[in-house]
């Protein structure tokens, strides 16, 4: 989890420059699960960011993960 953690790490100015964020919960047999906070929840953009971005860099940096999934977004952003 730590390359993940890391990962996202890189990733996460990005997301946050749009007032967002994202949170790693949990790593289990090549599906990462990720909390998007702030202006990512409930975001209209929030597939593309995660498929196109998110999913898509760490499937790149860290051959294990296969798949993103998203926690349910909290409409309230936390």
């Amino acid at each position: 989890m730590d390359r993940i953690q890391h990962t996202l790490n890189k990733i996460r100015p990005y997301i946050q420059a749009d007032g967002g964020d994202v949170q790693l919960i949990d790593y289990k047999d090549g599906i990462v699960t990720v909390s998007m906070l702030g202006a990512c929840a409930g975001c209209m953009a929030i597939d593309a960011t995660l498929t196109d971005g998110i999913q898509a860099i760490l499937i790149d940096e860290v051959p294990e993960v296969h798949k993103v999934q998203m926690l349910e977004a909290n409409p309230y952003g936390y």
